[in-house]
């Protein structure tokens, strides 16, 4: 008699083991802060810092090179969300002047065990998505703004993040330094 193996996904257990600890990170901000646009500025806050640091993985994984417009960008945050959540989001509405576009999501892997009560519907429970985006992008000398558009937590059929370019920061000696 043989013994069967029970092969798991890696890629699915890490991204259930992410859920459902991100959910216990959220309700114990929501039971730390006094209201929750605090709970939303913390999680975007968050998230910017742990961009600033996965574009440095990022770069290393992929070995891309400088994006030169916005499409690029794009690509580039689609191939991120491929890598680190297993999830590839759809890129579509792009605006006019390419310098702003919508992340179209079917599912979200953060929001996958959760619903919201009524009265945190408020909540920007994936803030910390948008606050990554801003933080790796900012450390590769891009400038955007990003925020959600639909979100599945409050009944709609997708979550959509609408990300739209600022400026290019340009690189600069700190004062003193030669």
């Amino acid at each position: 008699m043989s013994r069967q193996s029970t092969r798991l996904d890696s890629k699915k257990v890490n991204s259930e083991f992410l859920t459902l600890t991100y959910g216990a990170f959220v309700t114990q901000m929501l039971s730390d802060y006094e209201n929750v646009d605090d709970v939303n500025k913390q999680l975007e806050r968050i998230g910017y810092n742990m961009g600033m640091r996965l574009i440095e993985d990022f770069l290393a994984k992929t070995s891309a090179p400088r994006c030169l417009e916005m499409r690029e960008t794009a690509d580039k945050i689609q191939n991120a969300f491929r890598i680190y959540l297993n999830v590839q989001p759809t890129i579509s509405n792009w605006s006019a002047a390419s310098d702003e576009f919508s992340l179209i999501f079917d599912t979200n892997p953060l929001t996958e065990f959760v619903e919201l009560p009524s009265e945190l519907n408020n909540l920007r429970y994936s803030a910390i998505i948008c606050g990554c985006i801003r933080g790796a992008l900012e450390m590769v000398q891009i400038e955007v703004q990003c925020w959600f558009v639909q979100d599945q937590l409050k009944g709609d059929n997708v979550t959509e993040i609408r990300v739209k370019f600022i400026r290019r920061i340009e690189d600069a000696i700190p004062a003193g330094e030669d």
